[in-house]
């Protein structure tokens, strides 16, 4: 018996066989063929299982190693085709868009029991789903219940990565300048009221179709969450009542693959073509970009679908369980997330794997920036110990393919690590504020005692990242984990008996006030100060330095009936209802118009925190403190006010109109003292929450002149915005807007 020549053509069952190239992992095209590669270090066999696309039995299953026969001979071959602890083969005349794959893997390690510890879970029964696949079928239709029988559930794909850019690229708009719109996917234009045929409602075709209701709105950025491919039949339950799935996956934060969109995200989907698939989200991208808004991603790295040791094998854990995962030193599952397992992400192997896939959307789809899931975890090392110096966080902030994407962490952890102001950023993270969100929640209801607090928060929290500048605030006052804003101001206590868990899901702490009613209610006074208290959030929101992020539906004030957890509910709980831009017209109009102040004032974007101090020669600090008596800052109540010189925008590289804006969380009117502005400037009135609309906000660029100069009466719990400016009569020309 000879050893296999490693440039030969060999036959095995009438497939043509080369020896593959280990890198890159997973199925690449080559010339006259596909490449396959996988890794693991402890599977001592591993066999290549083909199958044509949607067939429950496979075409073909190739083993590695094993006896082979060379083309035009009839002499056997013993081939071994691995580098390393690589599995790799090139295959060819293989029709790419016609087949599936998969492996199954085995070691000489004992057999693990379902549900008991164990630290390697090979098991040759099993065919594992690639962890490079680029494509994965098994759930093409979003809600298409699947065939549980089927022993291969989520099926590998190739794809062709031919698409035409036309040109485009990462817009790499500053921090600073953006705001932020969280959305997800399917629920943006699900509902029967979005008026989107069935094949796009929910899909990445159908945010294409709203693209002009974004531009309108002012946002320049959209953070999607979760859309690399998930199962939204994890943990599902059927409503025998209603004769529908009551209870499924819906945020998708639980991956199955992390170089793969979500099939079931696309209006192609049901073609069972990944190519096609691919192409659908880079065409939003396209789309987006061109209409200046940039795409973030929400990424989950910190866990996997796979669960705990009940949990599925599906692939990282069949291919090299020790390796993916951190284990306790009894084979357990480390549980960092809440969810069963912690991937092992400072392991060099799974390091290398987040940055494979982080490089390859944004290279491949053009992607701005990423949002990390619990990315506390990211920096734990194979015990779940905090690291130092964590490897891939400090890998990711340098690399150079993600050089220029934004990289946003949610600086916490389901195991106790909270990192906020803290986390290793290496001069590039930035972080969801959860602070910011819960100061600004508790002076918005008017506690006492928030003013110092909700005073730093203005200022893109200094407190917290002194020498990483504002840009490293991410502020938000909701996000999908939690009340939204219209439930924020009408409800004390979640409600989310309709998740099925007896109300007992869903954090507890909400620092919400219902306004005096509970829920639903037809009292017009609730309801008036209900979208006050909205417009004063979204006015805090974008007046404050920093980077501001709005929730999805919160512009049009939608309530979720008081469900702080709707992760499970793919109804119209969490489907965002266009028909509210009607309803609510005036309270859009408002948020509009705020997102447009904010984007026409360079003061009010500033990449460094203030320093209190008159640094250009104005005759005025950057920021200035007042309360209801000029350059007297009220102590500890519930009143608070601030005046930015816009001769210190962009820190004195740019020139803006001065700011002044009073919050008056107090029940009652309170009459403010205004500080007197530069000889030849006037207050103009630009929003004012207490009065109703038109009056609560004007167009920038269009605001009135106040008849008094020298004080305004704040209504009870409101919100005033003035912009000092000079006027034709002063002699000066205004300074445009931006």
């Amino acid at each position: 018996m000879q050893r296999i020549d490693i440039h030969a053509t060999h036959q095995y069952q009438g497939y043509k066989i080369r020896p593959g190239k280990p890198y890159p992992f997973g199925a690449s095209l080559v010339p006259g063929g596909i490449n396959f590669s996988v890794f693991s270090r402890h599977a001592d066999y591993c066999v290549l299982v083909i199958f044509e696309k949607g067939d429950k039995e496979p075409l073909v299953e190739i083993p590695f190693r094993g006896l082979f026969q060379k083309v035009f001979t009839e002499e056997p071959v013993w081939g071994e085709f691995r580098v390393g602890n690589v599995f790799t083969m090139t295959i060819l005349e293989l029709d790419h868009e016609a087949i599936e794959y998969g492996f199954r893997m085995d070691s000489g390690f004992p057999k693990a029991q379902t549900g008991q510890p164990a630290f390697h879970r090979f098991d040759s029964t099993v065919v594992l789903m690639d962890p490079y696949a680029r494509a994965i079928g098994g759930r093409d239709v979003w809600g298409q219940t699947p065939n549980w029988d089927a022993p291969f559930q989520h099926r590998s794909r190739v794809v062709f990565d031919d698409f035409d850019w036309e040109g485009d690229r990462a817009l790499e708009i500053p921090l600073e300048d953006l705001v932020v719109y969280e959305m997800h996917v399917r629920g943006f234009t699900r509902h029967s009221s979005s008026e989107l045929d069935a094949v796009k409602a929910g899909t990445f075709s159908g945010i294409r179709e709203k693209i002009p209701y974004l531009k309108e709105l002012g946002v320049n950025c959209v953070e999607l969450m979760p859309l690399f491919e998930f199962d939204e039949f994890e943990h599902s339950r059927w409503d025998e009542e209603q004769n529908r799935w009551a209870k499924m996956n819906y945020w998708g934060y639980s991956t199955v693959g992390f170089f793969s969109p979500k099939a079931g995200y696309a209006a192609t989907g049901g073609m069972h073509d990944g190519t096609m698939v691919a192409d659908e989200l880079k065409n939003l991208v396209k789309e987006l970009h061109r209409n200046g808004i940039e795409v973030i991603l929400d990424v989950v790295f910190n866990h996997t679908a796979e669960g705990n040791e009940q949990g599925p094998t599906i692939s990282y854990r069949g291919i090299d369980n020790v390796t993916y995962y951190m284990l306790t030193p009894e084979g357990y599952y480390y549980n960092f997330s809440g969810t069963g397992n912690t991937l092992n992400c400072n392991n060099p192997i799974v390091r290398d794997m987040v940055l494979d896939a982080l490089r390859y959307w944004a290279s491949q789809y053009h992607i701005d920036g990423f949002r990390f899931d619990l990315a506390s975890i990211l920096g734990r090392d194979t015990w779940g110990a905090p690291m130092a110096n964590p490897p891939l966080l400090e890998a990711l902030a340098f690399d150079p393919i993600l050089g220029k994407c934004k990289l946003i962490a949610e600086a916490w952890d389901a195991g106790g690590l909270y990192q906020v102001g803290s986390f290793p950023a290496y001069g590039r993270w930035a972080e969801w504020n959860g602070r910011y969100r819960d100061t600004l929640r508790r002076f918005l209801k008017g506690d006492a005692g928030q003013t110092g607090a909700m005073s730093l928060a203005i200022q893109g929290s200094p407190d917290l990242y002194q020498g990483r500048g504002s840009t490293a605030s991410i502020n938000f006052v909701t996000c999908h984990d939690g009340f939204n804003l219209a439930d924020l101001v009408s409800y004390n206590d979640k409600h989310n008996e309709a998740n099925g868990e007896y109300n007992r899901d869903g954090a507890n702490d909400n620092a919400s006030w219902n306004c005096g009613w509970e829920g639903p209610t037809d009292d017009a006074a609730i309801l008036t100060l209900r979208q006050r208290q909205m417009k004063n959030a979204m006015a805090m929101l974008l007046v404050s330095q920093g980077v501001p992020m709005i929730l999805m539906g919160d512009e049009l004030g939608q309530s979720k009936l008081g469900n702080n957890n709707t992760y499970c509910l793919d109804n119209e709980i969490n489907w965002l209802d266009w028909s509210l831009q009607e309803r609510n017209e005036d309270y859009l109009r408002f948020v509009s118009y705020m997102i447009a102040f904010r984007r026409a004032h360079p003061v009010l974007r500033s990449k460094d925190h203030f320093h209190n101090t008159d640094y250009v020669g104005s005759g005025y600090s950057d920021i200035s403190w007042h309360g209801t008596q000029a350059w007297q800052p009220d102590q500890g109540g519930r009143v608070l006010a601030f005046m930015l010189c816009g001769r210190h925008a962009k820190g004195g590289s740019a020139t803006d109109d001065y700011i002044y804006v009073a919050m008056n969380m107090y029940w009652e009117a309170l009459p403010f003292e205004l500080p007197r502005l530069p000889t030849g400037m006037r207050w103009l009135g630009f929003a004012n929450t207490s009065m109703p609309s038109p009056e609560d906000v004007f167009e920038p660029g269009s605001e009135p002149e106040l008849e008094d100069q020298s004080g305004y009466l704040v209504g009870g719990r409101a919100v005033v915005v003035l912009v000092g400016r000079s006027t034709p009569e002063s002699g000066n020309p205004p300074i445009a807007v931006e």
